[in-house]
């Protein structure tokens, strides 16, 4: 059985809103040390602080337990202000808890910010052995993994250039560079990789599932659910400082998706239109399946779509985006098929339906969004994830024969003896 390095037991944090609190006085040191039973009793009634209109605090963190085993990868997820960071924050002691405890088994690298611990009036050089020293590393450690971390970074032109001058995205090469090569038991990786292009994330990424392999563990916090559900193995979803859902990272990541858009569970949805001020406004959209069966994959799928234009526009086209539930777009459908001709849609209403094939969708969970614009990108009206649906395999598929991915597009086969 793997070892338990990470332990985290009834977490709290709280800060205060505002406040700047400068170096105090001895005076006033004893004053606190007065204070301190009464603050403890507001902690065991926390109603007392609901009720104290001067009250200017606030929990980023609140009663968050979990367990993380030696090798495991963990996402962390939640909107901004969630308490992502905070978290990774205590985990790797740069502040302390207001409450609870943490127990950590072996050390730290953590990446919460592009260039933490770099010096700018210093080389990209001497900044390696800088933040490997913060990191708990000797310097014959950081000589043997040099050549491989600029390698990593591909900043060999820059790297004896002081930092200040760097991009944000050099600093944040060089800063995962460092804390990916070092022996750490624990990596703790915030939102920085965004910084960085699409290559150098791809590559981020698979570092990281390496880390993985070699029974290190790893802390990922990110927006990017497709990272996300790749690398991590489990998921934690914060809201307003606790725990919602923790366990599988799909099962997870459907969580959060399903709480954070207003996404519909039914097959119609009406809009309001009493101050529907615009060129052209969606009425209502519908989705219905064939024969009124339940969607699955050998379903044919109807969206109908009902809209008003109050006025003769040239070139309006109105597209249906369906996203999986991971919020990757699957596919795009416009009602001119992408033909660039500009037509006129008069003033009146209208009822438009787009039909879906039969073994076109994979099984899972899609939201749809509806939008309507011209051909120049003014957008008329938009709804995202305004409806959402399940695909359901057929019964009659094993599970070992069902293919990844969101499509399933007939293909022909040719196949010969040679």
């Amino acid at each position: 059985m793997p070892n338990t390095v990470i332990k985290v037991e009834n977490l709290s944090k709280q800060y205060r809103i505002g406040a700047h609190e400068g170096y105090k006085t001895f005076r006033e040191t004893l004053v606190d040390a007065a204070k301190a039973p009464f603050r403890a009793f507001k902690k065991l009634n926390p109603e007392a602080a609901i009720r104290n209109p001067q009250s200017e605090t606030i929990w980023a963190l609140r009663d968050v337990s979990f367990e993380v085993k030696q090798g495991e990868v963990v996402g962390i997820i939640g909107r901004n202000g969630a308490g992502k960071s905070t978290l990774l924050k205590i985990l790797s002691q740069i502040t302390e808890p207001t409450e609870g405890r943490v127990e950590l088994r072996g050390r730290v690298g953590s990446l919460l910010e592009v260039g933490t611990g770099f010096h700018p009036e210093l080389t990209g050089h001497e900044n390696v052995y800088l933040y490997g020293a913060i990191l708990g590393m000797d310097r014959c450690e950081v000589t043997r993994k040099f050549d491989e971390i600029v390698a990593f970074a591909e900043i060999e032109k820059f790297i004896d250039t002081p930092v200040k001058r760097y991009s944000s995205g050099m600093y944040m090469r060089l800063a995962f560079a460092v804390a990916a090569h070092m022996e750490t038991e624990i990596l703790l990786v915030d939102e920085v990789l965004a910084v960085g292009d699409a290559s150098f994330q791809k590559k981020c990424l698979g570092k990281m599932g390496d880390v993985s392999k070699e029974s290190r563990t790893v802390f990922f916090v990110s927006h990017n659910m497709d990272a996300i559900l790749r690398l991590c193995g489990s998921t934690i979803y914060l809201e307003s400082g606790e725990v919602m859902f923790q366990g599988p990272t799909a099962s997870v990541i459907d969580h959060y998706i399903s709480n954070s858009f207003n996404t519909e569970s039914g097959s119609v949805v009406r809009f309001d239109i009493k101050n529907a001020y615009k060129k052209l406004f969606f009425t209502q959209v519908c989705l219905t399946s064939s024969q009124g069966e339940k969607e699955c994959v050998k379903s044919v799928l109807e969206c109908h779509i009902n809209y008003n234009v109050m006025e003769d526009t040239v070139g309006a086209v109105i597209a249906i985006r369906i996203d999986s539930m991971s919020g990757s777009p699957v596919m795009t459908l416009t009602d001119n098929d992408l033909d660039e001709k500009r037509f006129m849609k008069r003033k009146g209403a209208y009822k438009t339906r787009c039909i879906l094939p039969s073994n076109l969708l994979a099984p899972g969970t899609y939201r749809i969004t509806i939008s309507a614009a011209d051909m120049k990108g003014t957008r008329f009206d938009y709804h995202e994830g305004i409806l959402s649906f399940d695909v359901s395999q057929s019964p009659k598929i094993k599970p070992s024969f069902r293919r990844e991915g969101s499509l399933l597009v007939p293909i022909s086969w040719q196949i010969q003896e040679s």
